[in-house]
């Protein structure tokens, strides 16, 4: 089994779930620009990508309302739903064991960099990490990709042999691939082991256990 000494994980759906704080900031949004409610399965595709570009995908906003969207989104999140939110049993101690094993562990996510360090300060995870790297509020880094190749030029890592990403969704695992790193896939979170497959995860983890044996040999 292969041994990983640097590991990125992804946040939302990956350690923590976050849903219910960033679809309530989404119904939010959507009053706020008078728009209909989407139904839960177009509410459910928000949960991984990048916020603007769900917003015009899945809602099919011009630019400008994409703006005002993500303005809106931002009214509600940063005080009431990015603290509607739980980390999934059993990443707590697998974030320490990592550690404790000296592993380097990193967060890559598209979640603004700024709100990502507030949720891992808040459930006392951050010194868990090494670096905690996400996305630009300005909206200038948002790509999964740029997020990854962003954290791990900050954190000055170029050797990628025993490297992997860890997340829940095709961007994960897509992100990953353009910065040579192999993804494995966590089917606990909002994605599905068809979608992670599809994308090129080179193996799933159904389970924060199977993870575990994953990255730990255990």
């Amino acid at each position: 089994m292969q041994q990983y000494q640097i590991i990125l994980f992804d946040l939302d759906g990956t350690l923590t779930d976050s849903a219910p704080g960033i679809l309530n900031s989404v119904r939010h949004a959507c009053r706020q620009l008078q728009l209909d409610l989407p139904d839960e399965g177009t509410l459910q595709k928000f949960l991984g990508p990048p916020l603007p570009a769900s917003f015009r995908d899945y809602l099919h906003l011009e630019e400008a309302d994409i703006a005002r969207a993500v303005a809106a989104f931002r009214e509600y999140y940063p005080d009431k739903g990015i603290f509607e939110n739980e980390v999934y049993a059993g990443i707590p101690a697998l974030l320490k064991d990592l550690k404790a094993a000296g592993k380097t562990v990193l967060m890559a996510t598209s979640k603004p960099e700024e709100f990502a360090k507030r949720i891992m300060a808040h459930f006392s995870l951050e010194t868990c990490f090494d670096g905690i790297y996400g996305a630009t509020m300005d909206e200038t880094r948002t790509d999964k990709g740029e997020v990854i190749a962003y954290a791990l030029h900050t954190a000055g890592i170029t050797d990628l042999h025993n490297a992997v990403m860890v997340g829940d969704r095709e961007h994960d695992v897509k992100g990953a691939a353009r910065n040579g790193l192999p993804c494995i896939g966590a089917v606990y979170g909002y994605g599905t082991a068809r979608e992670l497959s599809e994308a090129g995860a080179c193996a799933l983890a159904d389970t924060v256990e199977d993870l575990r044996r994953l990255l730990l040999n255990s």
